[in-house]
């Protein structure tokens, strides 16, 4: 009798592809330059203000790297940087679309979850003494 292969973590394949998009700006630069492409830094950073530069930059050479973002330079004074979502990188942005409605759907729920246990009076407690 053959024995049951043990599944690793990366063998569904959520394992490489998390690690393309981990973090928290990651999915959302990639949807942003997907959308906008193509796409500035200044335009990324006004786009996003709650990332510091130093993320930002950290970000767009870690998704080039990975081959979801292309990076074009325009050698003019002053010097022009363009970011385009490469065909692997609007695959992925295709991919997480689903996640994406998820997370809309899930953030609705608890919303109304936590909207419905504000206006529910609140059980008495009774004083010790």
């Amino acid at each position: 009798m053959a024995k049951k292969q043990k599944k690793l973590p990366d063998s569904c394949g959520l394992g490489p592809a998390l690690a393309v998009i981990g973090g928290k700006w990651k999915a959302l630069l990639l949807w942003q330059i997907h959308q906008a492409q193509p796409c500035r830094f200044g335009e990324l950073k006004r786009l996003q203000p709650e990332i510091s530069e130093k993320m930002l930059i950290q970000h767009l050479r870690e998704m080039e790297a990975d081959g979801v973002i292309h990076r074009e330079v325009f050698h003019q004074v002053p010097p022009r940087v363009e970011y385009s979502v490469t065909p692997e990188g609007a695959e992925l942005d295709l991919a997480l679309t689903p996640l994406a409605e998820w997370g809309k759907r899930h953030q609705e729920r608890t919303e109304k979850a936590k909207a419905g246990a504000a206006h529910e009076p609140q059980p008495k407690v009774a004083a010790q003494g």
